[in-house]
């Protein structure tokens, strides 16, 4: 009679925390993670404490999926228009009384100097896919307008700052909800097809568009040096092309099996700038050349596919919105930066996920992963 009232032990009283988790994608973080860590070891060898940091910040991110993971999707639903709210109240404080570094407005002091605009990579997908649950079953093109200006809002003050890299991942994960709410095709195309048109004729004109320095409207003066260096980055090889430029070659001086652990010349001799940040990518290559490259490429492209997957099982629309704006965060994150790095995008402040050094775009996957395992959990546990 004694054994049913005798107290369980703690690895039992932990295993319902970790029941219904999505192993397969826990799975493919960790091994995207352990690249990460090779990657900053050899290009951080001379950053004192990088590679220690970085493995202290993935610990920390784990930490914070595992938290946001306990939460249900009914739970991370009423979180939706508080943190939104915050976040844009946030982003006026910051056009108002925030912080200038290196000509960019992007901080605020609240006791600690914050990003507001990080948060708003994970609260405006939030609050679209509640905006649509509210509304299931009785959408109207009325409402689409709507969920469009609640993604302008914050993309708008971002851009503002100016911050086109994280105003392109809020503009992305937003998109990707509207589109999984079911916008027509008839509404997606024209404007994909006016900006291929666009970018054919800045490609075609290049040479007196940017000889002359015509202003083009919505861009910064840096913003449209971007594009001109990256149509033509020998034009200032020492200067605004030096990134591109020592980029693509360390990428192509790899080669098909790389020169190998610690022996990558351009990241050693310090000539890939960001090497340890946004040009990580570059000094991976260099290392672990066209195989290693093809290996990491498939690991993000299994993060990506078993997220969609958890998107399409979810159960309710509010999860299958959320589950499918997160895994786009990954893809964006994953394709700009190496685009950039690559010399096929303009260069842009977006990181290499689990890759690049950087706290805060860790703690930022982190939540995005957390929400993942929420939405898995959430499924897993109702067909239990």
């Amino acid at each position: 009679m004694s054994a049913v009232f005798d107290k369980p032990s703690f690895p039992k009283r932990l295993m319902p925390m970790f029941q219904g988790f999505d192993f397969l994608l826990a799975c493919a973080v960790l091994l995207l993670c352990a690249a990460g860590l090779l990657a900053m070891y050899s290009s951080g060898f001379d950053h004192g404490t990088r590679f220690i940091d970085h493995g202290r910040n993935m610990l920390i991110a784990g930490g914070i999926m595992f938290l946001v993971a306990q939460l249900s999707p009914q739970r991370l639903m009423s979180f939706a228009l508080p943190l939104y709210s915050l976040g844009v109240a946030l982003l006026v404080a910051v056009a108002l009384f925030g912080i200038t570094k290196k000509g960019a407005t992007r901080w605020i002091n609240i006791g600690v100097v914050i990003q507001p605009s990080e948060l708003l990579k994970i609260a405006t997908p939030l609050m679209l896919a509640w905006w649509f649950q509210k509304r299931e079953g009785q959408l109207r093109p009325l409402d689409f307008i709507a969920a469009g200006a609640l993604l302008l809002v914050p993309v708008g003050l971002i851009m503002k700052q100016p911050d086109l890299g994280t105003a392109l991942l809020v503009l992305a994960a937003g998109l990707s909800v509207i589109f999984f709410a079911g916008l027509s095709w008839k509404l997606v195309l024209p404007p994909v097809l006016l900006a291929a048109v666009g970018i054919a004729l800045i490609v075609w004109y290049e040479p007196e568009l940017c000889a002359a320095g015509v202003r083009w409207a919505v861009l910064h003066d840096y913003q449209q040096q971007r594009i001109c260096t990256l149509l033509d980055p020998a034009k200032d090889p020492l200067g605004k092309g030096f990134h591109i430029i020592q980029g693509m070659i360390a990428i192509g001086s790899g080669g098909i099996w790389g020169k190998g652990f610690m022996a990558g010349t351009q990241t050693h001799l310090e000539f890939i700038p960001e090497r340890t940040t946004d040009f990580i990518f570059a000094a991976f290559s260099e290392e672990f050349g066209l195989l290693g490259n093809g290996l990491l490429i498939v690991g993000f492209l299994f993060l990506i596919v078993r997220g969609l997957f958890i998107a399409a099982e979810a159960p309710t629309l509010f999860a299958r919105l959320l589950a499918g704006a997160m895994t786009m965060i990954f893809f964006t994150y994953a394709f700009v930066n190496m685009g950039m790095v690559s010399g096929i995008l303009p260069v842009v402040g977006v990181p290499l996920p689990f890759i690049s050094y950087g706290g805060t775009a860790m703690v930022t996957l982190g939540m995005a992963l957390g929400i993942l395992m929420s939405i898995s959990r959430a499924r897993r546990l109702i067909q239990t």
